[in-house]
């Protein structure tokens, strides 16, 4: 028995030291969208100050950078994914499966999700139901239960203090984390305003404390259903994961509006303006005090197999975890990143360092 565990030891040892017998003399990373300034800010001063190879990112998406991340170890796959969201379970699972056995999770800060259109244009104040009416495929009917495909044309349709111009609002790609990040945070946020939808919800979790997982799993499909699923039209436009692009598109359509990060707007505040939500405007202080309800953290996550194999990957993860990179005061701020509290860097700041393995 023992000299089988002692071979089996040695197996792996020696795939494990296949998948990294190839040289690779940088960093390699995939991953959101919004992140992506972020890392590549990071990845320029890691780099002048290490004289090491600038790391090699990729703006994938989340969805798409967790699926190349999740598909194994070794030279031929990310050392690192950034994502707009939290890996979801479907994903960790995946990575587990696949032999990506520990992930450290670093999140970085946070970030606001705006609602822009060209300066040249009128600033929108939008409700949270109203972004769920406007672009939710099926919206409520006349009665209580009742489903029909969305009918709305005009926002002044949606709400009569908005202006009557038509709906077209350019986005992210299903792949996306801003997508999952705002289709989670201001369409289901508005779909809860409907008092039947909202119930279906608690419904399900009454099911669910009841014992019956059949009725539960089922209300609660139907809700994320109702609240999830995006028109397919033509109001919303698939724009793809280049936020740059989007601006762009705003700049030459003054009617549409877009759906990026607050650093986007933030870099870009001399073409496009951000929608006030439920009266709020998108603002650092906004975000970071919690009163814009359309924000959430941003991450990195980290393949544990890969560090000591990887040339720099640690150092890379200190560079960015450092006080005058994620701080009150880093650099990172001039590209719109809101800091986290202070201890909550440095609970984070020491996970990172110790490569601790996140658990779902």
């Amino acid at each position: 028995m023992k000299k089988a565990s002692i071979a089996l030891a040695a197996s792996i040892s020696l795939a494990t030291g296949s998948v990294f017998g190839a040289e690779r003399d940088y960093i390699d990373i995939v991953g959101s969208s919004t992140v992506f300034p972020f890392a590549t800010v990071v990845a320029e001063t890691f780099s002048k100050k290490t004289g090491m190879k600038a790391p090699k990112i990729e703006s994938t998406g989340s969805g798409g950078g967790m699926k190349l991340f999740c598909t194994g170890i070794g030279v031929k796959t990310p050392d690192i994914t950034n994502a707009s969201r939290r890996i979801k379970k479907s994903e960790f699972d995946k990575c587990q499966k696949n032999g990506v056995k520990e992930i450290t999770e670093v999140q970085i800060g946070f970030d606001g999700i705006a609602i822009a259109n060209a300066k040249s244009s009128k600033q929108y104040d939008l409700a949270l139901k109203d972004i769920f009416l406007a672009l939710a495929k099926e919206v409520p009917g006349e009665k209580p239960g009742e489903l029909v495909a969305n009918p709305y044309k005009t926002w002044n349709e949606v709400n009569s203090a908005l202006p009557a111009a038509k709906i077209e609002v350019l986005g992210p790609p299903p792949t996306s984390g801003t997508r999952d990040a705002f289709v989670e945070l201001a369409m289901e946020g508005g779909c809860k305003k409907v008092d039947w939808i909202k119930q279906l919800k608690t419904d399900s979790k009454a099911a669910k404390k009841a014992g019956d997982k059949d009725k539960a799993k089922q209300l609660k499909t139907r809700y994320k259903s109702i609240c999830h699923t995006v028109r397919e039209d033509g109001a919303y436009v698939e724009a793809g994961e280049n936020d740059n692009l989007i601006v762009q598109k705003l700049e030459a359509n003054p009617a549409a509006l877009g759906i990026f990060g607050f650093s986007f707007l933030d870099q870009n505040s001399d073409k496009v303006q951000g929608s006030k939500i439920g009266g709020v405007d998108i603002t650092f202080d906004s975000i970071a005090d919690g009163s814009y309800p359309v924000s959430r953290p941003l991450f990195f996550y980290v393949k544990n197999a890969h560090i000591g194999k990887i040339k720099g990957l640690k150092d890379f993860i200190a560079e960015f975890t450092d006080e005058e990179t994620w701080g009150e005061e880093g650099y990172l701020l001039d590209k719109g990143l809101i800091p986290l509290a202070e201890d909550k860097r440095n609970e984070i700041g020491n996970n990172a360092k110790n490569n601790t393995p996140m658990t779902m």
